[in-house]
């Protein structure tokens, strides 16, 4: 992609995203886009399908408890659609490429991708979902829904997971398994090390929880 439409699509997806959700916000784009460009140089993807679908695939997002939850792939996918169609730089050929790996990159609806490029946005975006960026966005979604950080009748979560219940239920129902969902080479490995990471910090969660005689 050329760098000037490239640093116009981000300038367009900069502007657009004015949440205060710090797990979705510009932020979270930026490392997913630098992530997937990494994983591009090593599969050879369409950087000019690329790049706009990890630009636009989180600028509808809403509560996870929400019922509209369930529309933000094709909702994003919509926007990204009116903006690529109106920028006259842009090839139209791969418009409807890019809306396809948008609609595709969720992990909740465990849609398999249909082409490279949605391979790359899929495990780009899900990188973010383990390891430290992990925990940290996964408590600060947490506290927008008003989850507690453990669930105080089973704070190891060690009878069972139970979705939104609490932020550490995610770690179990999500981020522990997100490295079995990797599609590209690069990013099983760097899914591999993140996912010791997240044992690492359960087995510290353990011994603190222990030390204040919650366990």
């Amino acid at each position: 992609m050329k760098k000037i439409l490239k640093e116009k699509l981000i300038q367009i997806a900069k502007d657009m995203q004015t949440r205060s959700d710090s797990a979705h916000d510009f932020n979270h784009v930026e490392r997913v886009l630098n992530l997937a460009l990494r994983i591009a140089k090593q599969v050879q993807a369409d950087e000019d399908i690329l790049i706009p679908a990890v630009l636009f695939h989180d600028i509808v997002v809403y509560q996870k408890k929400s019922e509209q939850s369930k529309n933000e792939t094709n909702e994003s996918a919509l926007v990204a659609e009116k903006i690529l169609n109106e920028l006259k730089e842009y090839p139209k050929e791969k418009i409807n490429s890019v809306l396809s790996c948008i609609r595709e990159c969720s992990f909740s609806k465990g849609l398999q991708p249909s082409s490279l490029e949605s391979k790359v946005l899929q495990d780009a975006d899900r990188l973010e979902a383990t390891g430290a960026i992990a925990i940290m966005r996964t408590f600060s979604s947490g506290g927008q829904m008003n989850a507690p950080f453990y669930p105080p009748e089973d704070p190891l979560c060690e009878k069972g997971f139970i979705i939104f219940r609490s932020s550490l239920d995610l770690f179990f129902t999500r981020l522990l398994i997100v490295k079995d969902t990797m599609h590209t080479d690069y990013a099983k490995k760097l899914a591999e090390q993140r996912t010791v990471f997240l044992r690492k910090f359960l087995v510290q969660l353990k011994r603190e929880l222990k030390e204040s005689k919650i366990l």
